[in-house]
């Protein structure tokens, strides 16, 4: 299937387009897939602006202490530069560690899934996008906010309020595993319209009104390249993918072509959420930014 569900374009804060497919309405909630993953690091900057979280420290994973997973920063993590091996990979039938984690032997405890993985590569060498990355972000964020093994009513609680209530996504919800992580890599479902709230935050350097809600500097920290990946020919900074020629861009993209374009140059935020094939991705990507370009 190839199909977009929603599509919403705002700009200078304004709602200016929107289109639905049949059955979906403005109030329709879509899952968010990766586009979760830029949810993530705003929830770490959060934590660490309360500090409950360094990023550049080591992460102090206990099963990792005696060999050389140890010195794996928070950073490294939210760079996708572990080093750990992983296979992202959505097609049925391939090896693939992901669908492992969400659906199959790892889907009871998703960090612990990752936490598992052996080095490919030392820690902050090799960039590789993993999911399970994420899931170990998502766990050190429930440690750090207090909920031991199989409770997520704190981090719930800090989602709710510090982010969804914070910004007006109050159509906003989460998924948690059955260790109590809450699914930082794939699991949040939210209008289309207030995906483009997550999006205006960033756009916003943080701020929604008068209020700072992220760090400052945080929105810098997303969009700090570290890689330009062949894959997508798109640049990746800390959870959030930038626009090689888009001068302080960044883009939440997930699978199935879920895309939030922030693009501050242009007062321009940019949602679609769809159920898109994965040779066609490419496409939706680059339809979307010409959409940007007439702003």
């Amino acid at each position: 299937t190839d199909t977009t569900l929603a599509v919403v374009v705002q700009h200078r804060g304004e709602v200016v387009a929107e289109a639905y497919a049949d059955g979906v309405v403005a109030d329709t909630t879509l899952i968010s897939w990766s586009v979760a993953k830029s949810v993530t690091h705003a929830l770490v900057g959060m934590a660490q602006m309360d500090g409950l979280l360094d990023v550049r420290m080591p992460t102090g994973i206990a099963s990792w202490q005696n060999d050389d997973r140890r010195i794996i920063t928070l950073q490294d993590l939210l760079e996708m530069r572990s080093g750990l091996a992983w296979i992202e990979d959505y097609v049925e039938g391939n090896e693939s560690d992901v669908i492992d984690m969400l659906f199959g032997s790892g889907k009871e405890d998703h960090a612990a899934h990752a936490i598992n993985q052996p080095l490919a590569s030392a820690p902050g060498s090799e960039w590789y996008y993993s999911s399970g990355t994420t899931n170990i972000v998502a766990r050190l964020l429930g440690n750090a906010l207090g909920d031991n093994r199989g409770s997520s009513d704190k981090t719930r609680s800090f989602i709710q309020k510090r982010l969804f209530d914070a910004i007006g996504m109050a159509s906003a919800t989460m998924q948690f595993d059955a260790a109590g992580t809450f699914v930082g890599s794939s699991f949040v479902y939210a209008t289309a319209r207030d995906f483009a709230k997550f999006g205006e935050l960033y756009l916003r350097d943080g701020k929604c009104g008068a209020k700072q809600v992220l760090p400052v500097g945080w929105v810098d920290h997303a969009r700090a390249q570290t890689v330009i990946d062949d894959e997508t020919g798109q640049g990746y900074g800390a959870h959030w993918w930038t626009q090689p020629g888009e001068p302080r861009s960044l883009i939440a993209s997930g699978y199935e072509g879920q895309q939030i374009f922030v693009l501050p140059e242009r007062d321009l935020v940019i949602v679609r959420l769809g159920k898109t094939v994965s040779e066609k991705r490419d496409a939706v990507r680059k339809g979307l930014y010409e959409i940007a370009q007439m702003f």
